[in-house]
């Protein structure tokens, strides 16, 4: 009698133990129709977005040739940060025109600018711009080229200015 009580036990605990294992092994299908996705975010449209980069600073060349630094001063943002050579770092529109008004008063007269868009990144809100700015004198003879970067941010529906740094190519300019 002990033998088949024995095996009862054994049987019952081998069904217990087999019944524990089999209720807690997970799923193997999903039972749910709902999948979590990720949202799609849309890329910028940076060939547009460079173009639009290279009007303002077409824009940006035509002020910059007529000197007029009240049209230079629309395309910085009120808190604006420009970093020029051989001068301290300009914080905000005030410092940035006095930076400006004392750039034009040493610059030759008929001495002309040409900025260029190389590169743009980022994304419709926030663009760094990568550029080369090549002055020529009355004749048209190239006298320096330079480099500079500016990171232009959508305010209001336009880009402005909020920092920029540039310097000149050679010691001399």
């Amino acid at each position: 009698m002990k033998t088949k009580n024995s095996l009862h036990l054994a049987t019952l605990f081998i069904a217990l133990s087999i019944c524990n294992v089999a209720c807690n092994q997970a799923p193997t299908e999903t039972t749910t129709s709902e999948v979590a996705v990720a949202p799609v975010a849309e890329k910028a449209d940076m060939v547009k977005i460079k173009s639009e980069i290279q009007q303002l600073e077409n824009e940006w060349a035509a002020a910059d040739n007529a000197s007029d630094v009240t049209a230079l001063l629309a395309f910085y943002s009120e808190d604006a940060v420009s970093m020029g050579s051989d001068s301290p770092m300009a914080v905000g529109k005030a410092a940035i025109q006095k930076q400006l008004e004392t750039s034009m008063s040493s610059r030759p007269e008929g001495v002309t600018v040409k900025y260029e868009t190389l590169d743009v990144f980022g994304d419709e809100n926030t663009v760094t711009e990568v550029g080369k700015s090549t002055q020529t004198d009355a004749s048209g003879k190239v006298i320096s080229t330079g480099k500079y970067m500016a990171i232009w941010e959508k305010r209001d529906g336009k880009y402005v200015c909020v920092r920029d740094i540039f310097n000149s190519d050679s010691k001399q300019d």
